[in-house]
């Protein structure tokens, strides 16, 4: 399974279609990352200010139809995460049905994610 990041209203706003991000047109390629804890260092250092709430997409890469490959992060990786960290890249849109879970970023009161959660009603 990987993780991708995108706020609610986002992944709300076209139901009927794959989902495809503003990185995929300007990176070519729909950033993810490869389990829980990278994907916390990742909201911590690049959505800090992102509308919320925010979800973690659980995707699972058999099913989705565009190319994955695991690639280094450049320049470096995310504050938090190791040196030599492979981060999975989608080249194509997502897939809906690839989605095995939708889970929510959890707070803390300093504005730092500390989580992953079920949406909150």
């Amino acid at each position: 399974m990987i993780y991708h990041v995108v706020p609610k209203a986002d992944w709300d706003a076209r139901p009927d279609r794959p989902y495809a991000p503003a990185s995929l047109d300007e990176d070519g390629f729909v950033h993810c990352s490869p389990d829980e804890a990278t994907t916390l260092a990742v909201v911590n250092a690049f959505y800090r200010a992102a509308p919320r709430p925010l979800l973690a997409l659980v995707l699972d890469e058999e099913r989705l139809r565009a190319r994955c490959a695991w690639e280094a992060a450049e320049p470096a990786p995310p504050p938090g995460v190791p040196d030599g960290t492979l981060f999975p890249h989608v080249f194509g849109p997502l897939d809906r049905d690839a989605v095995t879970r939708v889970l929510e970023v959890r707070w803390d009161e300093e504005g730092r994610a500390t989580g992953l959660g079920a949406p909150q009603a």
